[in-house]
């Protein structure tokens, strides 16, 4: 059920993606410029998502020739230089949020709200393990697959614990989930909640 994603590069073309159906096969078409390529680029390392520079990089050539062989090699070199390290402002921000979510799942009984603070709780923890340990994060699937990556690499079980500890967490028991959460910030310089604080900003000239 997977779609086909086929990046087009041309010079002259309006960019733009489109959906459509290739013998009962759905396909994605990103249609770019070189320089729309390096611009969205840009956009995704902001949030620390490398997903036009994978797709580009990581993709199979369908034409003959060496067109947009510079623009895979750019790709391919933000993939292999990894994400910037993470401002530590960023990173208080990431734990505060993530320590006052604990707080609200002691707190929250079973029931539609205990369910929506354990998925946030799970999808915060996941993406601070990656940040701590400079991986690209992901979004959907992709969050998982770059924790996958990470697991395997570091012979961790990050992967295992968040699926189990939501799992119980949604049946009722926030214990594993909890536990693992506690362990991302203990690696990210720990709990953060009295204290914290952070300046408003407001553009007064409205």
């Amino acid at each position: 059920m997977s779609d086909l994603d086929i990046t087009v590069l041309d010079a002259t073309a309006t960019v733009h993606r489109e959906s459509l159906r290739h013998r009962g096969w759905p396909v994605e078409l990103f249609v770019h410029t070189e320089a729309s390529i390096r611009h969205f680029v840009s956009q995704d390392l902001a949030e620390r998502k490398p997903t036009m520079a994978r797709l580009v990089a990581r993709g199979v050539p369908l034409l003959p020739g060496d067109g947009g062989a510079a623009v895979r090699r750019y790709c391919e070199e933000v993939l292999q230089a990894g994400p910037a390290p993470l401002p530590a402002e960023t990173l208080a921000r990431a734990r505060y949020a993530l320590s006052d979510l604990l707080d609200d799942m002691q707190g929250a009984a079973p029931g539609p709200e205990g369910t929506a603070v354990a998925v946030e709780t799970w999808r915060r923890t996941a993406e601070m393990v990656l940040d701590v340990n400079g991986c690209w994060r992901g979004g959907g699937k992709w969050l998982m697959r770059e924790l996958i990556s990470l697991d395997t690499e570091a012979g961790t079980s990050w992967v295992s614990r968040l699926d189990a500890g939501l799992a119980a967490a949604l049946a009722g028991d926030t214990t594993l989930l909890r536990v693992t959460a506690e362990e991302c910030l203990s690696l990210a310089g720990g709990w953060l909640w009295e204290g914290f604080h952070q300046a408003a900003s407001i553009d007064e000239s409205r």
